[in-house]
């Protein structure tokens, strides 16, 4: 599937995802936790939208819809001209080949009871996308694209240090070619020393194979270094979108 430049990937339209509140034995409805609530942009091919705001603000939770982890209370979610929103989960699985996650923890991201070869090949097996024989082939280039020597693909998760079981994740995320990448909060669980080479690796990625970002973090300087544009989220709601050198210079909101 093929996009166009300066075509958007993805289009968030009024995007709202209640959490329902409930009591008593019978679990009643008495509110709703309005953890997104009304919020619409634009991710465009090649670009990095970085989403930033304070704990609990709700911006994991946009992550985890635009994946349809979660589906949306309401609103709209456009990927690749499909609208995602609505799709029953068989129909979901077929778009998610064209999609990828990088969570925060890497150690708690990967089983710990699988080898480092079937982690990353784990796409390959649910999307039936090589052929048996090309399976330790396709690893080995992974391995080699991310930083990590080949001989370590028999280790399990706890033989690599932190850096390194992030660079699994990531091509474990790179596996099925995606277009899309989510990344949320991917570097503030490693080593300071450790953030700089993660976030030089994803530049150098996102360069090589055409890879667009939406990458969720609190961490402004991180974000203004990799983001074209930034999006301020505040309980719920975007109150600020804009690229990265106009946030810095002359920010619209306190956070």
């Amino acid at each position: 599937m093929k996009v166009a430049q300066n075509e958007s990937i993805v289009e968030v339209k009024n995007l709202k995802m209640y959490f329902p509140i409930t009591r008593g034995i019978l679990r009643r409805r008495v509110g709703d936790i309005k953890a997104v609530d009304d919020v619409s942009f634009e991710i465009r091919k090649n670009e990095t939208l970085g989403l930033v705001g304070e704990s609990g603000c709700g911006k994991t939770t946009v992550g985890r819809c635009i994946l349809r982890i979660y589906r949306p209370t309401s609103g709209n979610i456009i990927f690749l001209g499909q609208e995602l929103s609505t799709l029953p989960e068989h129909r979901i699985r077929p778009l998610r080949v064209h999609m990828g996650a990088i969570f925060q923890d890497p150690y708690s991201s990967l089983n710990p009871r699988q080898i480092a070869r079937n982690i990353v090949g784990k796409p390959f097996r649910i999307h039936h996308l090589v052929e048996k024989r090309d399976f330790n082939n396709k690893i080995t280039e992974l391995f080699n694209l991310v930083g990590l020597n080949p001989i370590m693909m028999t280790r399990v998760p706890h033989e690599f240090s932190g850096g390194q079981r992030q660079r699994l994740a990531i091509a474990r995320a790179l596996a099925s070619s995606p277009h899309l990448l989510v990344l949320d909060e991917p570097i503030s669980a490693l080593d300071v020393s450790i953030q700089a080479q993660i976030i030089n690796l994803l530049e150098e990625l996102q360069e090589r194979l055409g890879l667009t970002y939406l990458f969720i973090a609190h961490d402004l300087s991180v974000v203004q270094h990799i983001s074209n544009r930034v999006a301020v989220m505040y309980l719920g709601r975007i109150v600020e979108i804009t690229n990265s050198e106009e946030l810095y210079s002359n920010p619209l909101h306190p956070y």
